[in-house]
């Protein structure tokens, strides 16, 4: 009996007590680190990492806004994390903080910095 209490069904094929992951369960930069080992997965973010300094354009694409519907950022590669990229127009001074959920492409007109062994253990730094 469940003294009154209802409890959630059961179904065919449906796992059950599956652990939702939290901060914990992501593992840090630096345990992804070791000795000279080192795991980077292929993210935009990391991507951006790599080619800082380079001048890009970034295309984003604001679906809630009438007046900025799409547009084009050009600037310098500051930095990049989880969700946002940090760039900086030479020509105005100005600096952006864009949101990558927002980001559809970003073009160079240079060759950029890329790791085929993104994912692979064994890569040294």
């Amino acid at each position: 009996m469940n003294s009154g209490y209802f409890t959630n069904p059961t179904f065919p094929g449906v796992q059950t007590n599956v652990g939702t992951p939290n901060q914990q369960s992501v593992p840090s930069m630096e345990q992804m680190i070791t000795g000279d080992q080192f795991l980077e997965q292929s993210y935009i973010e990391n991507i951006l990492r790599l080619n800082k300094g380079k001048i890009a354009r970034f295309y984003m694409s604001f679906p809630d806004s009438v007046e900025w519907r799409d547009r084009v950022f050009t600037g310098t590669i500051e930095a990049a994390g989880r969700d946002h990229i940090v760039i900086s127009d030479p020509n105005t001074g100005i600096w952006y903080l864009l949101r990558i959920i927002y980001l559809n492409y970003v073009e160079f007109d240079e060759k950029i910095n890329y790791s085929p062994s993104f994912g692979q253990i064994g890569q040294t730094r």
